[in-house]
């Protein structure tokens, strides 16, 4: 044992070993546990384990060491801690994972020292714009910058940063106000761009309350309508058109029965999932029809040329929506709708730009056999590490539509405005103005500086240019 190297030789011959003792009794401050061996006693005191209320047999006394030895008389708690060290082998320490805990052996009183018996509740408030998390004590989100108490959702993203401001846009409100009632007098007709909407659509959330707001919820679609409505462009400069719900033979265009059915059998269900993030409530199956119809709608408005442009302000989106599976906050494919349709009402090929921060796997799925639907996604990739993990630059198209499919893979995060208008003057614009097409352009709230689920840093108003 360690002990028996520890052995004192005393006036050259008288041999002491105070520790090899303790091997007369099975005390060990590993076990707490206590045994005696009477006929060996020489001395009686308490056992120095704590928890052992027993008397130790075969601890020598300080009397029976001759005198020549050099006793340190230590405090006990000290001694203990000593002599615990000192007993502890290689093989000790392997086997057991708590014998460096003190326990019981502490002397000091603990017994009014109770740490984190209540956990101090961390308040926190969600941002309106990002559903980013912030402390209280903060009055801007660190994320985006929206204030605190945002007006995003009733005045759109013209709300003022700060509640100071709030005399100033009533101001600016007024005098737009003055310019509504005198776009009013024009007659919509003369419109050329039309926008599709419908409030239903907002009825399609997320049921179940989790300790974070989901990105994709009914206040994205409340922001960009407060925000359209207090520049005065729709209600204003802009005309509606009628909300429609797709049919089931427009959908099988693009998705399987089996998918089709799945989307429809959330409306007998208060709530679901395809995916970890991608929900369903009783609602959702009629937002989803109603945002295909609409696209599919504003497709043949324009065509058919009583629009010049359109925008479709649609929820639940739509381009991971593959042939066989709805994922990605997406249940049906809102563009691949729109491209057929277009096509139906007379378009002979359709150009679909997708600048979502994310790939549009299930837009490339549909059409990636099609050399009558031109598909262009610049997204964030990371050689396949960022969701979903396809399109890659060699990813070009299959089966004689090879060059039909064209991905700008970003590396990194952080792209912005300098890299998308390089991106698109060297590679969109030479595809767009050579081929005599229809565009569908595909964007999301995460292709902006505001939006954070990709890292992607546009400015809004290189968002908005067209």
């Amino acid at each position: 044992m360690v002990s028996e190297a520890l052995q004192k030789r005393v006036n050259g011959e008288a041999e002491v070993n105070l520790q090899k003792q303790g091997e007369q009794h099975p005390c060990h401050s590993l076990n707490g546990r206590c045994g005696k061996s009477g006929s060996e006693r020489k001395s009686v005191r308490s056992c120095p384990d704590d928890s052992c209320r027993e008397d130790n047999t075969g601890v020598a006394s300080y009397k029976d060491v001759p005198s020549s030895v050099d006793i340190d008389v230590q405090p006990d708690s000290l001694r203990k801690k000593t002599r615990k060290q000192r007993e502890i082998s290689f093989q000790d320490m392997c086997n057991n994972v708590d014998i460096f805990d003190d326990g019981d052996e502490d002397d000091e009183d603990d017994s009014d020292w109770e740490p984190l018996q209540k956990l101090r509740e961390i308040v926190k408030w969600f941002c309106t714009n990002c559903t980013m998390a912030n402390l209280d004590v903060a009055v801007h989100c660190d994320s985006c910058g929206e204030h605190k108490e945002s007006a995003i959702l009733k005045h759109g993203f013209f709300a003022p940063s700060f509640v100071q401001d709030s005399n100033l846009l009533k101001t600016e409100l007024e005098m737009k106000r003055t310019d509504k009632a005198m776009v009013s007098q024009v007659s919509t007709s003369n419109s050329s761009t039309a926008i599709g909407f419908d409030e239903r659509m907002l009825l399609h959330s997320e049921v179940e309350m989790k300790s974070h707001p989901h990105p994709e919820r009914p206040d994205r679609l409340r922001a960009i309508a407060a925000s359209l409505a207090t520049a005065g462009i729709f209600p204003g400069r802009c005309y509606p058109i009628p909300a429609r719900e797709i049919t089931k033979e427009e959908l099988e265009m693009v998705h399987s029965p089996e998918n089709i059915q799945a989307v429809e059998v959330t409306s007998n269900v208060i709530s679901c999932y395809f995916t970890p993030d991608t929900y369903a409530n009783k609602h959702s199956a009629q937002a989803a029809r109603l945002a295909a119809g609409l696209c599919a709608d504003l497709a043949s408005e324009i065509v058919s040329g009583r629009a010049k442009n359109g925008f479709a302000l649609v929820r639940p989106p739509g381009h991971h929506a593959g042939v066989k599976q709805a994922m990605g906050f997406c249940l049906h494919n809102n563009a691949a709708v729109s491209a057929l349709a277009a096509q139906a009402a007379g378009a002979k090929k359709v150009l679909i730009v997708d600048w979502d921060v994310h790939h549009g796997n299930g837009t490339q799925e549909i059409f990636e056999q099609n050399k009558s639907v031109l598909y262009i996604s610049l997204h964030r990739h990371e050689f396949g590490r960022f969701y979903p993990g396809t399109g890659a630059a060699d990813e070009v198209g299959t089966m004689g539509a090879e060059g039909y499919c064209v991905n700008v893979p970003w590396s990194q995060s952080g792209v912005g405005d300098n890299d998308y208008i390089f991106a698109f003057k060297q590679v969109v614009l030479p595809i767009e103005l050579g081929v005599d097409a229809i565009t569908i352009r595909e964007a999301a709230a995460d292709a902006s500086a505001n939006g954070v689920d990709g890292e992607r840093t546009i400015n809004s108003q290189l968002a908005c240019h067209d």
